[in-house]
C-alpha cells in the first residue's frame, strides 16, 4: 500500500486557483509572484512514494520520470507542495517542451526527459516538517514552511523556489516580462488560507496586440456563416505562415463579412497552414477557405508558443491602413 495515503493532504486535492483581473491591485495586504509559464503541479512525497497532480487532478508521473526521480532523492522524505513545472530551452522557459511530454510513448517521454529535463517550481507549502496540513494557515505561514523545506533540500537542482514580493512596483516590473519571460503576475492575500479549487488568487496578464493577415476563414459550425478568421504573418522567408485564429465575431456583422470573405478566395497560406485535428488544438478543425492576402486585423494575445498565438486572440480592430506585407513575425518576437 502506497505510503502517500498516511500524507495528511490527500491526493485529489483540488488546487487553488486564480480569477483573471485587469491590474495589479493597489490595497495593502497582497503578495505578488511570478506566473510561470509551465503545467501546475502539486507534488507529494513519503518515503520511496512520490506523486505529481495536474490542476485537473490527473497524475502526471509517467510524462515525468526525471522529476519523480529527482524528487525521490531530495534529503526530505515527507511533503506536499505546491509548484509549476517548466522546462527551459535556449535559456527560455519552453510551454512547447512541456506539450511534447504529454505523449503514449513511454520511450519518447524518456529519451525527452532525458535531453530536457524538467525542473519543479515551488511557490507554496501545504504540510509543515511535523507532518500536519497546512491548508487552513495563513500564506504568510506557509511561505515560512515553503522557505524552511527548500532550505532543507540543499539546492537541488530539480527544484526552485519562486519568488515573491509585497513591492507593487516589482510586480508591475514582473508583469512587463510576461509573454516572453513569464507568463504574468499572480496576487494572493498574505493572511489567506489555502482554499482548493476556489478562485482566491488573482492573476494579471500582459496584453498584447499584433497585425495579422487574414489568410483564411471557417464557417461557422451548422451556418454558412464566417466562425473564425485565420491569422497570418510573414517570415523571414517571405512566406505568409498560419499563427493562430479569431472568433470573435459578432452575430450582427456575419453575414455582410461572409459575402466580402468569399470574394476574396485565393491562395492563403503560402508557409505553414491550417492543419487537421492535433491532441494539443483547441480550435475547430474541419474544412476552411483560403484568402488572397489583403485584410487586415489588429487582435489581443496573450501568450506565443511555438511562433503561433497558444490560445485564440480577440479582434480589435480592422487595419485597412496597413499593408499585409508589412504584418510579420517581428510583431510577437521575444526580445533578446
Amino acid at each position: 500500500m502506497s505510503q502517500l495515503a498516511d500524507l495528511p493532504v490527500p491526493l485529489d486535492l483540488a488546487p487553488m486557483e486564480a480569477k483573471l483581473v485587469e491590474e495589479v491591485p493597489r490595497e495593502p495586504g497582497w503578495r505578488f509572484e511570478p506566473k510561470w509559464d509551465g503545467f501546475r503541479c502539486l507534488a507529494f512525497r513519503s518515503g520511496e512514494d512520490v506523486a505529481l497532480r495536474a490542476k485537473s487532478g490527473k497524475p502526471l508521473d509517467r510524462f515525468f520520470p526525471d522529476v519523480v526521480a529527482a524528487l525521490k532523492t531530495l534529503p526530505v522524505e515527507r511533503f506536499v507542495v505546491d509548484g509549476e513545472l517548466t522546462i527551459e530551452v535556449g535559456g527560455r522557459l519552453s510551454f512547447e517542451a512541456l506539450q511534447m511530454r504529454l505523449h503514449p510513448a513511454e520511450s519518447r517521454v524518456r529519451k525527452l526527459a532525458a535531453e530536457q529535463p524538467a525542473t519543479l517550481t515551488l511557490f507554496d507549502c501545504l504540510m509543515d516538517a511535523k507532518g500536519r496540513s497546512l491548508v487552513e494557515a495563513p500564506l504568510s505561514t506557509r511561505r515560512s514552511e515553503l522557505e524552511a523545506l527548500f532550505k532543507r533540500l540543499k539546492g537541488a537542482p530539480a527544484v526552485r523556489l519562486s519568488p515573491y514580493t509585497e513591492d507593487r512596483d516589482q510586480a508591475c516590473r514582473w508583469l512587463d516580462e510576461a509573454g516572453f519571460v513569464l507568463d504574468g503576475v499572480v496576487a494572493k492575500r498574505s493572511d489567506g488560507p489555502y482554499v482548493p479549487g476556489e478562485r482566491a488568487m488573482l492573476k494579471i496578464k500582459k496584453i498584447r496586440t499584433a497585425d495579422c493577415v487574414v489568410g483564411g476563414f471557417r464557417y461557422q459550425s451548422g451556418t454558412d456563416k464566417v466562425g473564425s478568421l485565420l491569422l497570418g504573418l510573414y517570415g523571414d522567408d517571405g512566406r505568409l505562415h498560419h499563427v493562430g485564429f479569431t472568433s470573435t465575431i459578432s452575430n450582427a456583422e456575419r453575414p455582410e463579412l461572409t459575402r466580402r470573405l468569399e470574394t476574396l478566395k485565393g491562395e492563403g497560406f503560402t508557409g505553414d497552414a491550417p492543419g487537421g485535428p492535433s491532441r494539443w488544438s483547441t480550435e475547430r478543425t474541419g474544412e476552411w477557405v483560403a484568402l488572397k492576402p489583403e485584410l487586415v486585423v489588429e487582435v489581443r494575445y496573450d501568450q506565443v508558443t511555438g511562433g503561433r498565438f497558444r490560445h485564440g486572440t480577440r479582434l480589435v480592430r480592422w487595419r485597412p491602413d496597413k499593408a499585409p506585407r508589412q504584418c510579420t513575425y517581428e510583431q510577437i518576437r521575444p526580445p533578446a
